[in-house]
């Protein structure tokens, strides 16, 4: 396919995106229906190398995720190939496709004792809000339980049920494309000790969400912030990029956070215990209530990505592997 075949179908797609939106709603710089001139022949050029260098993946390489690795990379082109080959050589190293068809989390009710991580419904601009809290953190009992590998192929699972079906749920819900996350982090009783110990995973995790799953973060909220975090930053924040680390905002107490979240969520989308009126049945941690999953789960034991393993164990297996040498690097949404 030449560079000019390959403009006519991206800039279909962008004038029916820019069709497909609401009166309220115009898309963001730098996502279909709202890119510049520049912006737009970067998207036709990485496309057409990619295909050029057989490197394309039908399956994955649509043109939303090739605007935000674009995006990711300031929209050069060659950065943002070699960054798009090097998720593709992590995601056969890694096995990525195999975990998402068969990989099961048995032990989240025993996880979520100590280190809860889970998705709760939708702020007000229709992301999915994904919570994190590690103020009660024994690392001695999480790794009695599970393991930093299960953690980290959980954390991919996720992300790609973040992509596949949590996204497209919320984007039917809201009636326009949703692209990213809002991540609230819970510090509340976290000691340094708490997080040298969990320093490894969080490392780790952050490599993987900011390389390998760009621009998929759209608000970072860090609450109950204690004096100490001053130390913990200053250890992470070496780990992000400066996109990412622009988009965290660290807060103190519930004074502080909750008018906050608050302007962000609605009261009832919010679990009660940052300041809203949602408490699930079981616990918001273990429900994964969302449009992804309107009922929620219904026994304390489902798991949050059994939907999406279920949709993907129905669907064939992708055949297409890349197996180039790359250039490139690799916090959790």
């Amino acid at each position: 396919m030449t560079v000019t075949e390959t403009v006519a179908p991206v800039q279909a797609q962008t004038k029916a995106a820019a069709e497909a939106t609401t009166s309220t709603w115009t898309p963001p710089p730098g996502r279909l229906g709202n890119l510049t001139p520049v912006q737009e022949a970067a998207l036709v050029k990485v496309a057409a190398e990619l295909r050029a260098e057989g490197a394309f993946v039908e399956a994955r390489h649509d043109d939303a995720t090739l605007l935000r690795f674009l995006r990711a990379r300031k929209f050069d082109v060659l950065k943002t190939k070699d960054m798009l080959l090097a998720s593709e050589k992590w995601r056969k190293e890694f096995g990525v496709d195999e975990l998402v068809r068969t990989f099961d989390f048995p032990e989240l009710e025993e996880v979520d004792k100590y280190y809860p991580q889970y998705y709760h419904k939708m702020d007000k601009s229709g992301r999915p809000v994904y919570i994190e809290r590690i103020g009660n953190l024994n690392m001695k009992a999480l790794y009695a339980c599970t393991s930093q590998d299960r953690l980290l192929k959980r954390l991919v699972v996720e992300y790609e049920s973040f992509l596949t079906s949590r996204l497209a749920a919320c984007a039917a819900a809201e009636g326009h494309p949703v692209e990213t996350s809002l991540t609230i982090l819970d510090l509340g009783g976290v000691s340094l000790s708490n997080f040298i110990r969990v320093k490894d995973y969080v490392f780790a995790a952050t490599s993987i969400g900011q390389n390998m799953y760009p621009e998929c973060m759209g608000a970072f909220y860090i609450i109950n912030a204690p004096w100490t975090f001053t130390a913990v930053w200053a250890a992470i924040r070496p780990w992000l990029d400066e996109v990412t680390a622009a988009k965290v905002q660290i807060v103190g107490g519930p004074r502080v956070y909750r008018p906050l979240l608050l302007a962000q969520i609605d009261a009832d989308c919010l679990p009660a215990e940052f300041g809203g009126t949602c408490a699930c049945a079981g616990g918001c941690s273990l429900s994964d209530m969302g449009p992804w999953n309107p009922e929620g789960n219904k026994t304390a034991s489902a798991s949050p990505i059994a939907s999406a393993l279920t949709e993907k164990l129905a669907a064939p297996a992708p055949t297409e592997v890349i197996d180039v040498p790359v250039n490139g690097q690799v916090l959790s949404v």
